[in-house]
């Protein structure tokens, strides 16, 4: 049902955003030979990140950029995609092995017919943002002032659009009643919130600090902490992972432990570091001349991220939840959440 859709607003989203993403996938390329995980040396794994520059899928790049995946023996190429719902377009038509994008996915996935899990969960909360419009502001207070509205989402049938839907639906407002409108993130998401062609959306960091920094938007909801999370969503809501066909992870453990032990390295090494020596580590261009404002984007996104890489308690559950409240596949499906991710690759990383 949303397929057809999806195609063509996504179509429009990756034309606007293909300067932008061909530099991120350009940095990835030459990220992989700066810390020496390129060469052809290792076992080459493939994982698409649905957008490598956002800070929610931040330790894509930083375990690269950091020699973890090297010390484990891996030549791993980093990809990158404007939306989490390409991401695992890519890893379900198997041009990826792994895929970083939200964990609800592995549901949505599920009850479609393929078995797909979280091997790694990075985070423990959204990190999501809904801003506002300076314009629209005065009028929209609150998800329930959703209706009539156009909102942004950085695709159709991504993880911000199932967090809009829920956050409507939660407030009284049927999905029917609003317009979702794929604008991706960064420049293409704040240009459409200037010049009116959304009243407000949902966004990550850095974008989310940009718009503040512009003036262009304020923040509505903001689900970047576990409290965010809990107040909006009503759980922890575990959102970026690195999530994989499970006949893949059964045939290549070895392999997922790698990939785990590399991914753990880093959350540990984030929770021991401050935002400011975590953007030092980044490509420079992530911070588009900004490195302050750069920083500080990191600085108010950390809370997320777990340290451990463990699927938090209860969150699949809110995650289920979340996507029941408006999603009729899901909602008359019955889904096996302890298919959906594995906690036995972290909880054997040394």
């Amino acid at each position: 049902m949303r397929k057809t859709a999806r195609h063509a607003s996504l179509a429009a989203a990756g034309l606007l955003a293909l300067s932008s993403l061909t530099a991120c996938a350009n940095d990835a390329a030459s990220s992989t030979a700066d810390t020496g995980s390129g060469g052809g040396k290792g076992e080459s794994v493939k994982i698409m990140v649905g957008g490598l520059d956002k800070v929610i899928y931040l330790p894509a790049m930083l375990t690269q950029r950091l020699g973890y995946f090297q010390a484990e023996g891996l030549n791993v190429q980093l990809l990158s995609e404007p939306a989490g719902v390409q991401a695992e377009t890519a890893l379900v038509s198997g041009q990826v092995q792994g895929a970083v994008g939200f964990y609800d996915h592995t549901l949505d996935l599920q009850v479609k017919g393929k078995e797909v899990e979280s091997v790694v969960q990075f985070s423990h909360a959204p990190g999501e943002v809904e801003v506002v419009s300076d314009k629209a502001a005065g009028d929209l207070a609150s998800p329930r002032d959703f209706k009539g509205r156009k909102l942004g989402v950085t695709g159709l049938g991504s993880s911000t659009d199932f967090l809009t839907k829920y956050l409507a639906v939660k407030n009284g407002v049927k999905i029917s009643e609003f317009t979702p409108v794929a604008v991706g993130a960064g420049p293409t998401f704040i240009a459409a919130l200037q010049k009116g062609a959304i009243d407000g959306g949902m966004t990550t960091d850095p974008t989310v600090a940009t718009i503040l920094d512009k003036k262009a938007g304020k923040i509505l909801i903001d689900m970047r902490t576990p409290e965010g999370s809990q107040e909006a969503l009503g759980g922890p809501y575990p959102s970026s992972s690195l999530y994989m066909q499970t006949d893949w992870v059964n045939g290549h453990k070895d392999t997922v432990q790698k990939l785990a032990n590399a991914f753990v390295k880093t959350l540990k090494w984030m929770s021991a570091h401050s935002a400011d020596e975590i953007a030092a580590k980044m490509p420079a261009d992530y911070s588009q001349g900004n490195k302050g404002l750069y920083a500080q984007a990191i600085k108010s996104t950390l809370p997320m991220f777990t340290d451990d890489g463990v699927m938090p308690q209860g969150g699949p559950e809110t995650v289920e939840k979340v996507l029941k409240a408006f999603n009729p596949n899901i909602k008359n499906a019955k889904v096996d959440l302890t298919k959906t991710y594995t906690t036995e690759f972290v909880k054997a990383v040394k």
